[in-house]
C-alpha cells in the first residue's frame, strides 16, 4: 500500500472522512482501478451516510477486481439492507450512475461550446 493510502486511511480511522475523501480521490487519480481507494471512498460515503455511493464504489472495486472479498462483502450486504426496507439499491446506483454521466457530458457540451465562442 502507497503512503497515499496509508494517509487516506489513518485520516479516516482519526474521524475525518472529508480529507481522507480528498487523498483516496489522489490515489485513484493515480491509479483509477485501485480496489483499495475505491474501497476507501465507499467507507467514506458510508460514514457521510451515502449508502448508494458506498455501493457504487464497491461494484467499481468489484469490477476491477472481481475476488475483492471486502467489496462483495459490503455490496451484498448494502443490497441486503435496501432490499429489507423494500429498495432497489441495484436501480438506485444505476440511477445516480445515469445522472452522472448526463452531467459529464452536459459540462462537456458546455465546454466545447465556450471553447468554441
Amino acid at each position: 500500500m502507497n503512503e497515499l493510502l496509508l494517509q487516506a486511511e489513518r485520516t479516516l480511522a482519526a474521524g475525518l472522512p472529508v480529507v481522507a475523501e480528498r487523498l483516496y480521490r489522489q490515489a485513484l487519480a493515480d491509479d483509477p482501478t485501485s480496489p483499495i481507494a475505491l474501497m476507501g471512498l465507499a467507507r467514506v460515503a458510508i460514514e457521510q451516510g451515502d449508502d448508494v455511493g458506498a455501493f457504487r464504489f464497491a461494484r467499481r472495486a468489484l469490477a476491477a477486481d472481481p475476488a475483492h472479498e471486502p467489496a462483495s462483502r459490503l455490496a451484498s450486504r448494502l443490497d441486503e439492507i435496501h432490499r429489507y426496507r423494500g429498495q432497489d439499491i441495484e436501480a438506485m446506483a444505476a440511477a445516480a450512475d445515469t445522472a452522472e454521466t448526463t452531467a459529464a457530458a452536459e459540462a462537456a457540451d458546455a465546454a466545447d461550446r465556450e471553447a468554441g465562442a
